[in-house]
Parts: structure tokens; sequence; C-alpha cells
């Protein structure tokens, strides 16, 4: 009876580990350094504060995306930070189909039903699991009513 479960468990720890980013093997496809890849550094007095999207074996973290332009309306800056998620996951060798998980910043609970609906089917028909949090107002960075952030696989 353990011998067959052992093939089992393998495929589940395996399956863990890549969803989590935890190594139980050295295998990195994308990655065979094993090392941190950094992408669109930025500073403050010239020391490094962030990066715009980190790869680390199979995954790929995208910072968070604001839209800090007119109109301010909430649809309008959806639509914009959709695209630049897309755009960071595309230079990063991803796609928005591959995205694992989701945080989105509303600056107004208010806004939650328009947000969904500019964001839906953005995707693919496997959606990423996604928490959705409404912070103080003022809280997102910026002129921003939104700012996303995301994990996907490469």
């Amino acid at each position: 009876m353990q011998t067959q479960r052992r093939p089992f468990l393998k495929k589940l720890l395996a399956s863990l580990a890549a969803v989590t980013g935890i190594g139980l093997t050295a295998k990195a496809e994308n990655n065979p350094t094993g090392k941190k890849e950094v992408f669109n550094i930025v500073t403050d007095q010239e020391v490094p504060l962030f990066s715009g999207s980190t790869k680390y074996g199979g995954l790929v973290f995208i910072a968070g995306k604001g839209a800090h332009v007119a109109p301010f309306e909430i649809k309008a800056h959806t639509e914009i930070v959709l695209k630049e998620l897309e755009k960071e996951l595309i230079k990063a060798g991803s796609s928005m189909e591959k995205v694992l998980k989701v945080t989105v910043y509303l600056n107004d609970i208010a806004d939650y039903k328009a947000m969904n609906e500019v964001y839906k089917g953005r995707f693919g028909k496997n959606p990423p699991v996604r928490s959705t949090i409404a912070v103080a107002k003022g809280g997102v960075p910026g002129d921003s009513l939104v700012e996303m952030d995301c994990i996907a696989g490469l």
C-alpha cells in the first residue's frame, strides 16, 4: 500500500513546490542558474528601491501598477493597469493566461463593481486567485484609483 502512495505523494509535493516556488529539486527550466533576475529597477537617490518585475525559478512577480493619468475614472484606470501588467508579463516571458495570483488595491470600495466589469475575462478561461483590498482614501500611491500586482508562471 505504501509503495502505491509514493508516486502520488511525489507528484503532490512537486505540484506544491511549483505553485509556491519552493524548490524540492534543483531544476528551474527558465532560470538554470537558480538566481533571482530583476528588471526595471526603480532607484531613490541612486540606491535601488524596488524592481518592476522579478523572475525566480518558474515564476515572475510583477510589482504594483497604477494609472496616474486622466481621465480619473475607475474603468479607465483599470484598463490602463491591466494593459501595464500584460506588458510586464510579456517582457518577462509570461502572459495573462499564466497569472496565478492578483492583488487589487482600490482607492474606494464603491469602485469594486466597475473595476470588475473591466477585469472580467482578462486572464482567460482559468482566472487566477485574487484578493481585493480597499485602502483608506489616498492609500493608493499617486493619483491612481486602482493598483494591481501579480504572480505568474513562465
